[in-house]
């Protein structure tokens, strides 16, 4: 099943794009479910038809599912729910808020994204489409299970074993908080695992892709340039970055000159930083993007010729791999010579020039403090060495 999940700073357009595009798909014959993980839903405006938790028949061939996540918190967090709301009221909150506070925040969007689990699992579509949260949000989401898992695998195993040997003297005491049930450290283990099918899920590069959508400004690129830096280190493959709201040719208006030349430098950003992947653009166009014959225009303008579901890049821009006291960016750069290439860095943006070619990459933040001290060339790679000053 073909997974295409959509992301980009708030406001930028990725909801209509990700209804374009399973439009579009579903018009070549498959059947597609466009599917809403973000709290705020937009796919009912982009429809401009009321959209629920079931998925919707919007054209032939065509779903769209706005999520409701009651039923996958009863599935998934009932009994974590029930401790950490037993927990809080043992500290004095109010049943009602206590129970408020056992939903930690985010909750929504994970169990939007046990959604795509079930559907790839039960393949009832031949695509599914996901408008996700803005990017800040996505990539908390999507690195969850990197972070849950060494407290799953390592730290829960002992508390688990604790627990069952302190609770019954627990029980007696007055003064102790309630200790969790068996019934409890199952149910993490559980959530866990749901959550790391998912990764499993978007990780496979054969089958899903994440796309960045962006507009031409230096804010919403900063974000596509940090989303895309994380997203590569947790082996999520970006396959297109689309660029809304490009001003088209034919506005001649000297008014919009300005902003036509800020588009022009933004776009040379865009390339600069995101070289192989294939940059998508649409324009803006000269009324809003809601109904499905706006839908199908906007789908037309973005992907011309190319085929909606088509896997397109497969790879990398660059990796981050940790070599002794450093690390190396390694950028795959076919024809490189060594004489050729000038470095430079300045925080966390390390630019990368190779005779008239240029590569601008923004590292993670915990590499802003390493200097680039160097570079090598092995075969077709540039291994650029990051590390401390002295």
């Amino acid at each position: 099943m073909r997974t295409i999940l959509y992301t980009g700073k708030g406001g930028v357009g990725k909801t209509s794009v990700a209804a374009a595009t399973a439009l579009k798909a579903s018009r070549s014959g498959k059947k597609v479910i466009v599917m809403s993980t973000d709290p705020a839903h937009s796919l009912s405006d982009a429809f401009d038809e009321e959209i629920g938790p079931d998925a919707k028949e919007m054209a032939t061939g065509l779903f769209a599912q706005e999520m409701d996540q009651g039923q996958l918190i009863e599935e998934n967090w009932t009994e974590i729910q029930d401790y950490m709301t037993t927990l809080f009221e043992w500290q004095g909150a109010e049943e009602l808020a206590a129970e408020e506070l056992a939903m930690l925040p985010g909750m929504d969007e994970i169990f939007g994204l046990l959604m795509v689990r079930r559907h790839v699992r039960e393949g009832e579509y031949d695509a599914l489409i996901v408008d996700a949260a803005p990017t800040g949000e996505t990539l908390k989401l999507l690195s969850l299970p990197d972070q849950m898992s060494w407290f799953v695998e390592k730290i829960l195993p002992i508390e688990r074993k604790a627990a069952s040997l302190v609770r019954p003297f627990a029980r007696r005491a007055k003064n102790l908080p309630p200790l969790p049930e068996d019934s409890f450290f199952g149910a993490v283990k559980r959530f866990y695992e749901a959550i790391s099918g998912v990764e499993d899920i978007l990780t496979d590069r054969e089958n899903a892709s994440v796309r960045l959508v962006a507009n031409a400004e230096k804010m919403v690129i900063a974000e596509a340039r940090r989303a895309y830096t994380y997203l590569n280190l947790y082996d999520y493959g970006v396959d297109a970055i689309v660029v809304n709201r490009l001003l088209p040719d034919e506005i001649s208006d000297p008014y919009f000159e300005h902003w036509r030349e800020s588009q022009k430098r933004h776009m040379e950003t865009i390339h600069t930083s995101f070289a192989p992947i294939p940059i998508l653009t649409a324009k803006l166009f000269d009324r809003e993007m809601y109904g499905l014959e706006a839908l199908s225009e906007l789908a037309e303008d973005v992907f011309e010729e190319d085929e909606p579901l088509d896997v397109l890049f497969r790879g990398s821009t660059h990796d981050i791999v940790k070599n002794g006291s450093g690390y190396e960016v390694v950028l795959h750069l076919p024809l490189v010579e060594k004489t050729k290439v000038d470095l430079s860095k300045k925080g966390p943006e390390l630019s990368v020039k190779v005779g008239a070619y240029t590569r601008s990459i923004l590292l993670p933040d915990s590499l802003a403090r390493l200097s680039a001290t160097g570079a090598d060339v092995e075969g077709e790679n540039l291994k650029v060495r990051l590390e401390e000053d002295g």
